[in-house]
């Protein structure tokens, strides 16, 4: 019979012998290790990637439940399970639950990706939808395990879940066999796959560091940590969904506080740049709790200067909605360090935008917005790819030196997530306002080259550019041309060399922008 263990009570060695004897290999498989060589080349280390979106169901979380649910005695299995969980614990548990034959609730908040919620109906589990986190849905699920004499499964602190998890550092000793020491990043929500693999790794190897990575909105165990007891967020950031826990475990605070080497938090744009070098590397796609792991190791190593370090990240799951990816891509250039984001004034007189894009030079610009209002100075919204970090602040720089007011809005979450989408508006006084979808090939200085093409004659009343990663860019342009200056106008059109379509007659423009 299992112990009925206590918060405290547990040590490395308990985890390591409840990892060895578990029941994991019912369901989950043994992940590979795969070296990562682009992430190590722009480290300056040995990185590997412990891939275990390559489960079943693209997730560490079926190790542990498995173990919960297959050791579960014959009358509690008759009665069922339930659990709350943000996605991935609820499909393990969905998945062991089929598998062995056992009734299976799951409580998921409403904010949970769809693909999660379709893979545990599809498994046959009755999914509740209920409250906006982990900790809404963990909330009800406890009132329907009384109202139905179901068992829970707790998504991590739990003895059986957490060394379930663990045994992913087993894989790990027997993959990665060298003598020095090396780091192992490993992602944190509520904290039973850190406690589970750093209980198995400082049993078997006190010399192997292992350090906990969380979203900056998410820090549930950091601050716990920080305090000496378990706190309770207000709120959670949700960009990060299957990390978003408001309070950590009891079992998995204890274990992390006296198991875990170090921590690092990171931010929603560093997480979506470490999306993108996993896939660079492995051309799998991470959900964003997936590359947290990625993220920290990237930030803590460039931190302390490392070099030539051997460095095992975590990426714990892929189970991402593909709509998803817009917004991690616009994200990513930022968290790089290869994309600024400013808001610049410049004279509102014709001529103004080809003057401020020679002074940008032959930088690629990213994104110009403006719209036309009555006055002497316009403000613009303009992204600039970078080609080093430091230049940023050398670009904003050189524009204040050259008599631009400029504001850096690259840190700026509103301007993100918001602003930019948003910059334009109506113009009345924009009269005879002829607006233009122009496309041209994209590469560096194409913008510029486009601008010295159009003809100073005529004021530009609007102007919208997004680079989109495509061969060619689109640019929406308004410029004032009275009537009677049509048909030079149209000629100038036929002769300016790039494709141009006449959206003055768009519903969108007309409800939006006049």
């Amino acid at each position: 019979m299992l112990r009925n263990w206590e918060p405290g009570e547990l040590t490395a060695t308990d985890v390591l012998r409840l990892a060895l004897t578990g029941k994991v290999y019912g369901a989950a498989v043994e992940t590979p290790l795969t070296f990562a060589p682009g992430l190590s080349e722009r480290t300056g280390n040995r990185v590997w990637l412990k891939r275990e979106d390559q489960q079943p169901i693209f997730s560490f979380k079926l190790r542990g439940a498995f173990n919960k649910v297959a050791q579960l005695s014959p009358a509690e299995r008759e009665r069922g399970v339930i659990t709350a969980s943000a996605g991935n614990h609820a499909q393990g548990v969905a998945f062991a639950a089929k598998e062995l034959g056992v009734r299976a609730v799951i409580v998921m908040p409403v904010t949970t990706p769809e693909i999660k919620v379709r893979a545990c109906r599809a498994r046959g589990a009755e999914v509740v939808l209920h409250g906006d986190s982990f900790s809404d849905a963990e909330t009800r699920a406890y009132q329907l395990r009384d109202e139905l004499s179901l068992t829970f499964v707790h998504p991590f602190d739990d003895p059986l879940v957490l060394a379930g998890q663990g045994t992913v550092g087993l894989e790990l000793l027997r993959q990665l066999e060298q003598d020095r020491p090396y780091t192992v990043f490993v992602p944190v929500g509520g904290g039973g796959l850190i406690a589970g693999v750093a209980g198995v790794l400082k049993a078997l190897r006190p010399d192997v560091r292992v350090v906990g990575v969380e979203p900056l909105d998410s820090d549930a165990m950091f601050q716990s940590l920080q305090s000496g007891a378990r706190q309770r967020l207000e709120q959670v950031g949700i960009f990060a969904d299957g990390v978003a826990v408001k309070q950590v475990g009891a079992f998995t605070l204890d274990l992390t506080r006296r198991y875990v080497d170090d921590w690092v938090r990171v931010s929603t744009d560093e997480i979506c740049a470490a999306m993108k070098d996993v896939f660079d590397d492995t051309r799998a796609v991470m959900e964003p709790a997936g590359a947290l792991a990625v993220a920290g190791l990237k930030k803590h190593a460039a931190a302390r200067a490392w070099h030539g370090e051997t460095l095992v990240a975590v990426t714990s799951g892929a189970n991402l909605n593909f709509d998803r990816l817009r917004h991690v891509a616009e994200r990513t250039e930022i968290g790089e360090n290869r994309e600024a984001i400013l808001a610049v004034t410049i004279p509102e007189r014709p001529g103004a935008f080809r003057a401020f894009i020679e002074v940008v030079g032959a930088r690629a610009v990213t994104e110009f917005n403006y719209r036309y209002a009555p006055r002497a100075d316009a403000r613009i919204f303009v992204g600039v790819h970078l080609a080093a970090p430091g230049e940023r602040s050398e670009l904003a720089r050189t524009l204040t030196e050259r008599g631009y007011a400029v504001t850096d809005l690259t840190d700026d979450e509103l301007a993100k997530v918001h602003i930019r989408h948003m910059v334009g508006g109506r113009a009345p006084e924009a009269a005879h306002e002829r607006v233009y979808s122009f496309t041209f090939p994209e590469r560096p200085g194409a913008l510029l080259e486009f601008l010295t093409h159009l003809h100073a004659r005529w004021n530009i009343s609007l102007f919208h550019y997004r680079n989109h990663g495509s061969d060619y860019g689109r640019v929406l342009a308004g410029l004032q041309v009275p009537d009677a200056d049509l048909p030079e106008f149209h000629a100038f059109l036929t002769g300016l060399g790039y494709p141009a379509q006449d959206m003055s007659a768009s519903a969108s423009y007309r409800l939006f922008l006049t």
